[in-house]
């Protein structure tokens, strides 16, 4: 790997990948809307920004989310189920990395392996949903996994050893998690980042389409 792109680079994990990929010698730019004004729910911020990149990479990996928006929490019950709230979900969680990808294609080579990677969520499993609850950010999620599927068969007819997969980063202290940990074992960011690149260099082009976690099982949908 050579060149890589992070969006959402000063986000916990986004930060811990940037800085294992320069560890090991790859040229990484890492965009945020703090830093780039990259606002992922903003399809012309999305595309002027990457819009001004040249060149290809190796990996893009959309490193952004969140469990909170505008103080709406996770819902615990159907009555907490708000529209707006809903939508803000899907803008950021689904649309906005939807968005880089139709935006990034340019930047994957033609010839040659490419990982396209978003992160999802094993809470966006339709098949390992068990608990309930998370309504607004789990169908986000689901919504998100069936984008990168349906991307992949696309990106599989143009870029035919490009890689394109959704996968859980596990439970990572950040800042994105810290009301939520709760008793739950969580591992550092730069854990967390150097198990997603394990997967990542392991993957081949028939995972293209595929949910991984952080072991680099399949996830179901």
């Amino acid at each position: 790997m050579d060149r890589a792109l992070i969006i959402g680079a000063s986000g916990g994990i986004g930060r811990a990948v940037s800085a294992a990929l320069l560890a090991r010698g790859v040229m990484v730019t890492g965009l945020s809307r703090s830093a780039d004004g990259l606002d992922l729910t903003d399809e012309g911020a999305i595309a002027a920004v990457l819009g001004r990149l040249e060149g290809s990479f190796d990996l893009i990996l959309v490193a952004t989310g969140a469990l909170e928006i505008a103080g709406a929490a996770p819902e615990k019950a159907l009555r907490q189920v708000d529209a707006q709230a809903m939508m803000d979900q899907f803008a950021l969680n689904c649309v906005g990395p939807s968005l880089v990808l139709k935006h990034a294609v340019r930047l994957l080579p033609r010839e040659g392996r490419a990982v396209f990677a978003a992160l999802s969520a094993r809470v966006g499993s339709i098949g390992d949903n068990n608990f309930g609850g998370w309504y607004s950010y789990r169908t986000a999620k689901a919504a998100l996994n069936q984008m990168i599927h349906t991307g992949a068969i696309e990106l599989g007819r143009s870029h035919r050893a490009s890689i394109c997969v959704a996968l859980h980063p596990g439970t990572v202290e950040t800042e994105f998690t810290r009301k939520y940990l709760g008793r739950h074992p969580a591992v550092a960011a730069e854990e967390a980042a150097e198990n997603l690149l394990r997967v990542i260099e392991g993957l081949q082009p028939e995972d293209s389409g595929g949910f991984f976690d952080w072991q680099g099982h399949r996830v179901p949908w």
